[in-house]
Order: C-alpha cells, then sequence, then structure tokens
C-alpha cells in the first residue's frame, strides 16, 4: 500500500519488491535438484533395467570395484557442491543485500 501511496504501478511493485523475496526459495530447490537429477537417474535406472551409469553403478558395487565407486560418488558430490554454488551465485545477484552480509 505504500508503494502505491508513492505512485508506483502495479508491474513495479511486483517485479521490483515482491520478486527479489520470492526468487530465494524457488533458487534454492534448483539449486539443490541438480544433484537429485543426477542421483535419481541411478535409481530410475536401476528400477527399470535402463542401460546407463546407475545399472553399472550396482555392477560396480557387487564387484567391489572401489576405484569407480569413488569416481561415481565424487561425480555425485561435485553435483552437490555445484548446485550449492550456483544457488549462492543466483541469490547474489538476485538480491544484493546478501553479498553485504557475508
Amino acid at each position: 500500500m505504500v508503494q502505491r501511496a508513492f505512485g508506483s504501478s502495479r508491474f513495479q511493485i511486483l517485479f521490483g519488491h515482491v520478486m527479489k523475496n520470492v526468487l530465494l526459495p524457488v533458487i534454492t530447490l534448483v539449486g539443490m535438484s541438480l544433484p537429485t537429477l543426477v542421483t535419481g537417474a541411478f535409481i530410475t535406472e536401476s528400477i527399470f533395467s535402463w542401460p546407463g551409469v546407475g545399472t553399472y553403478f550396482l555392477t560396480v558395487i557387487q564387484g567391489f570395484d572401489y576405484p569407480v565407486i569413488m569416481a561415481v560418488l565424487l561425480f555425485s558430490s561435485i553435483m552437490v557442491i555445484l548446485g550449492n554454488l550456483l544457488a549462492d551465485i543466483c541469490y547474489c545477484l538476485v538480491d544484493p543485500r546478501i553479498k553485504a552480509i557475508g
């Protein structure tokens, strides 16, 4: 109501003030969905017996092939770190006040 009193349009209020606060949880969900897409593919491939990294990963686990197990786990953990990093960078782009806190 205060912004309306100062003469701001509905578009300016929604995209200037509201969107800044609404985008933060959306960025969090998207950032955490990146590793879920990769690790979820492991489960989907193993359930439906599709050829891919998930099926190969289960075969490797049963064969105790430790270097490959570590490589796949390293890849999935890198995806978690990249998802969090991209979310943090997008936080600073969307809301400059967050940059001042850190």
